[in-house]
């Protein structure tokens, strides 16, 4: 599916890192969502093996391998992925146009 996330080559970078020392039989992040309190959802992330995981959304970027649950998908087209760090915190952020 076009347009439905960007990673940026920051985020790709973080996500090689990680699966680098993910567990036996993982080879990709997979990006979901959850119902958190009054605003609505958050974004969630996981270990995946894309074997497993059928009719899920496959993105590579620059070696990394990102699948995107089907229930999120709705909610993250268009969203740029992006890994940033500042002085308090390092952390993947979801800069999504559509959010309210």
């Amino acid at each position: 599916m076009n347009n439905l996330l960007s990673i940026t080559t920051n985020a790709s970078a973080q996500i090689k890192k990680i699966l680098s020392n993910a567990p036996v039989g993982t080879d990709s992040v997979v990006i979901g969502i959850d119902k958190s309190g009054c605003s609505g959802y958050s974004y969630k992330l996981d270990f995946g093996n894309s074997s497993d995981l059928k009719n899920y959304e496959i993105i590579y970027q620059d070696g990394a391998k990102v699948l995107i649950d089907p229930k999120a998908t709705m909610f993250l087209l268009g969203t740029t992925m992006d890994y940033r760090t500042d002085k308090l915190a390092s952390r993947f952020v979801f800069d999504n146009p559509n959010e309210k």
